[in-house]
């Protein structure tokens, strides 16, 4: 029987993930994707073109397996926030391959752009529903989420040395998830905005639908 082409795609993507989490799309080396799949180098370039596409297509479905597995609530942003930190957690190449395509790849793919939308628009629903703050604009309110969810794995190393505690136990981790979910509540509960900010300006409050 001729080899299986699902099969082989299945181990080159899953190669191509571990060595685009490690190593970037510069650093990654097909002939380490192909080996660690136990597969012909020719084939990577029949399946998925070249290693930019590859790497393109790894991250999109990494975001796509993140999705699926926390769904976004948009009435719940402070349980959406929890259950993201907890994914992330157990999948930390997620964040490594995220870094490394905001780093190599600051033209984003117009399906990463795609993925943001309903997610932006759900966040606007929220605010016409008066459960999420009018004070902030969807796109801040998303940025700040994402922001605070991952805060702790982008922290500095040397910063997170100075915890009460090994940054990874988990009392500390719970102890920071509890502290990150609480500023998210905070985030969408601020007041409108009644003047202006001294440094910034105006707050932009969310535009209403016609």
């Amino acid at each position: 029987m001729p080899p299986d082409a699902t099969a082989t795609k299945k181990r080159l993507l899953a190669a191509a993930y571990a060595e685009f989490a490690q190593y970037g799309l510069a650093g990654a080396r097909v002939d380490r994707i192909a080996e660690a799949a136990q597969a012909n180098k020719r084939l990577i370039y029949v399946h998925f073109g070249n290693k930019s596409d590859l790497f393109d297509l790894v991250v999109a479905n990494s975001l796509e397996d993140l999705a699926k597995a926390v769904p976004f609530t948009a009435e719940d942003l402070p349980g959406y926030a929890g259950r993201l930190f907890d994914y992330l957690l157990d999948h930390p190449q997620v964040l490594r391959l995220t870094g490394w395509s905001q780093l190599e790849r600051p033209d984003a793919p117009p399906a990463q752009v795609d993925a943001y939308r309903p997610k932006i628009a759900a966040i606007a629903g929220a605010q016409q529903e008066n459960l999420v703050t009018g004070a902030v604009t969807p796109a801040d309110v998303l940025a700040l989420l994402l922001g605070l969810t991952t805060a702790w794995a982008n922290a500095s190393p040397a910063l997170r040395s100075l915890a009460d505690q090994p940054p990874w136990d988990p009392e500390r981790l719970r102890i920071h998830r509890a502290a990150m979910t609480a500023a998210v509540q905070a985030l969408i509960t601020l007041p409108p905005s009644t003047g202006e900010d001294q440094s910034t300006g105006p707050l932009r409050t969310a535009p209403t639908p016609d």
